[in-house]
């Protein structure tokens, strides 16, 4: 392990408290959501089992794992300072509950858990501002919030909330005047396209009708010339 991987020092005012990797078996005396509190013989400060320490799979309330009285192994992995209290961190995931040997003897994943504590965790104490709307109206779009040079809507294009429509009566589109002026004249001009159809195939159909006429005189002729003739040579 690298310098740079080493834990930081411990500060002083950590007397008393178990040492750094030590493993003891202790009591559960508290069990919340987030861990359970668990105090050794021998020491009056009790230590927090994270449910990321209570074992390899996950655990999403620490009541699935423990119970309040319960004698648990524990591995200590972190004693800190913050402000005038001492915190200590326990494991158990790292100690054989059965036996209490030690599943972790190089500490390698206590030291990762503790690194990856400390790049989450903020020291800044910084607050992050929200910022508020802006109370400017595009030119644009026509909406309020954001400058023109920030507008993405095409240039005269405005948008408008649609009005609730109920969901058993379909709403009909309503119909401006230029709209209903250029319906009435397109139903005018196929009023007379049809007029001047039907006009055209009438006149079509005449001269059919005087030629079948004239046929039917002919053959009424015809007839008539026979019947003559036939009576004549009767007669005779």
């Amino acid at each position: 392990m690298s310098d740079s991987d080493a834990p930081p020092p411990e500060p002083a005012g950590l007397d008393g408290l178990p040492p750094m990797y030590s493993i003891a078996k202790g009591e559960v005396v508290s069990v919340q959501t987030y861990g359970a509190f668990v105090r050794l013989p021998g020491y009056k400060k009790e230590g927090l089992v994270h449910v990321s320490e209570m074992s390899s799979s996950r655990v999403e309330n620490a009541a699935e794992v423990v119970d309040m009285g319960e004698q648990v192994w524990i591995k200590v992995i972190g004693r800190e300072i913050q402000g005038e209290k001492v915190k200590l961190s326990f494991s158990m995931k790292a100690v054989n509950q059965g036996t209490g040997r030690d599943m972790d003897p190089n500490n390698v994943m206590a030291e990762q858990d503790e690194r990856r504590r400390r790049n989450f965790r903020d020291h800044t104490g910084r607050r992050i501002n929200l910022e508020a709307v802006l109370n400017t109206t595009c030119t644009k779009c026509g909406c309020k919030g954001h400058f023109t040079k920030d507008c993405f809507s095409t240039p005269g294009l405005q948008y408008a909330l649609l009005p609730d429509v109920d969901d058993g009566e379909p709403q009909q589109p309503q119909q401006t005047a230029a709209e209903k002026k250029a319906k009435k004249k397109r139903k005018r001009e196929r009023k007379e396209s049809d007029s001047d159809s039907s006009s055209s195939s009438d006149g079509a159909h005449a001269p059919s009708k005087a030629k079948r006429g004239r046929h039917t005189q002919d053959r009424e002729d015809k007839k008539k010339k026979k019947h003559k003739k036939a009576k004549s040579h009767k007669h005779s």
